[in-house]
């Protein structure tokens, strides 16, 4: 298995050897994304209290909203891949990670899961495009 990188944590059991191909490539391919994309932005956002929304269509791109869910554009990731690419965010940044649970799992899941069907049309492809941006309230 290609290495991650020289900051990447000693394997001592094992693990990336159970994973199977395309979670490696999942795992990668978001590893390099923050590494390329997000960790450069990081401290003039954090600097001026911004989000980088211009990550948004590339996050999107990746497949990483509504990932877990099938269909209406989403990549319908299976649990360990979406484990993975949830915990590549969270490396490269709090905030973007949280963006992407949220959108994904707070504002799609809902609705892929209890909405009407002219809802999923009308929403989950929009959100899994980055078009269309959910919230939660708490």
């Amino acid at each position: 298995m290609a290495k991650l990188d020289a900051l990447q944590g000693t394997d001592l059991l094992l693990i990336d050897d159970l994973l199977g191909e395309e979670q490696q490539l999942v795992r990668r391919t978001v590893h390099a994304f923050v590494r390329d994309e997000v960790l450069p932005l990081l401290r003039s956002h954090f600097r001026q209290g911004t989000f980088p929304a211009s990550l948004i269509p590339k996050i999107a791109e990746l497949g990483l909203l509504g990932a877990n869910l099938t269909g209406y554009g989403c990549a319908g990731m299976d649990p360990v891949s979406y484990g993975l690419a949830i915990q590549e965010l969270e490396r490269g940044d709090r905030g973007i990670r949280s963006f992407v649970s949220v959108q994904g799992a707070l504002v799609m899941y809902p609705i892929h899961e209890y909405g009407s069907e002219e809802q999923r049309q009308r929403w989950l492809p929009a959100m899994a495009r980055g078009e269309a941006i959910g919230c939660f309230g708490l």
